[in-house]
């Protein structure tokens, strides 16, 4: 009897145990359901680039367009897209500001050569032409350097003011409060799923339809944060001081996007329907013959200009 119930314990002891181990498998095993942002290594978990290529591949956004094509393609076609050229006249400024200011005026900044170029140097003006330079080593910045004095614009062009910039490293101001940008996440105006094998999420920023976003590079005058000064933009600080208290309730996003429907190229004053807009002229002009003798006129006119600027902002800057 002793030997039946002994084998009857065994036969329900061997489904139990087997059941337990399973369930403790389940346990151990991840989590399909687990948050890939968190599984998905991000393009931006990545060492400090050594190389131009480097950083940017690490701040690549081709992939952008697969989805985004109209904003993209926007995008493309604007002066952010090629921040270190602009017209012309940038990639010129960063170079007299290597040759005239480091090398000759700033006698303190360590620059006799480019060679001795390094990110501490650039970064008065790429903090806002290219703030992803913080992410790189200082190799990364010689050889921008001496892209710039060569007038290398294919090589600049690799890297720009693009949708990560935005959409990820300046998303995020109050950082006590919200934290920093997440490498595996896009800010915008939601949160939820994002197609993309670095991006695998999408948050919803609280500065990105707000007019901080763009003062943080069009910005208050000054950059006293860097250790050579220097009087820049002031778009945001005429915005603050002079248009809001006068009573405008208009962001930035609001006229450079949305108004003219230019989204992401974000037009300015180089764009003749936002330029009509935002200057008005009245020109007067009243002619009369002016009579110095007899029947020997002169045909005269009093030329007046009047300029209205209607931007939120002074105009011109940057």
């Amino acid at each position: 009897m002793r030997f039946r119930l002994l084998i009857i314990m065994i036969i329900l002891a061997v489904p139990i145990a087997l059941f337990a181990a399973q369930k403790e498998a389940v346990k151990k095993a991840p989590s399909k359901s687990a948050n890939p942002a968190v599984e998905q290594k991000s393009q931006l978990d990545s060492p400090k680039a050594k190389t131009l290529d480097e950083l940017a591949a690490k701040y690549d956004v081709s992939k952008c367009k697969e989805c985004h094509v109209k904003e993209f393609e926007e995008w493309s076609k604007s002066l952010h897209s090629r921040s270190l050229i602009g017209t012309g006249r940038t990639m010129a400024t960063i170079r007299t500001a290597i040759t005239d200011g480091l090398m000759k005026e700033q006698p303190y900044s360590g620059v006799k050569k480019i060679e001795d170029v390094k990110k501490v140097h650039l970064m008065q003006c790429f903090k806002c032409h290219l703030p992803q330079l913080e992410d790189a080593t200082d190799n990364v910045a010689l050889e921008i350097a001496q892209a710039v004095m060569d007038g290398d614009q294919d090589k600049l062009k690799k890297v720009s003011i693009n949708c990560l910039v935005c959409h990820n490293k300046k998303a995020i101001i109050h950082k006590w409060h919200d934290g920093e940008p997440q490498v595996n996440i896009v800010y915008g105006t939601k949160d939820g799923p994002h197609p993309h094998p670095s991006f695998t999420s999408h948050k919803r920023s609280a500065i990105m339809q707000e007019a901080v976003m763009c003062g943080q590079c069009h910005g208050l005058g000054p950059n006293f944060d860097q250790p050579n000064p220097s009087q820049c933009a002031t778009l945001y600080g005429s915005y603050l001081h002079s248009y809001i208290p006068s009573g405008g309730t208009k962001t930035c996003q609001q006229c450079h996007m949305h108004e003219f429907n230019k989204g992401h190229h974000m037009s300015s004053y180089r764009d003749p329907e936002v330029g009509k807009r935002a200057v008005e002229m009245v020109v007067e002009a009243p002619s009369y013959q002016f009579l110095p003798r007899a029947g020997d006129p002169n045909p005269m006119t009093v030329l007046t200009v009047k300029l209205t600027n209607r931007a939120g902002h002074r105009i011109p800057d940057g």
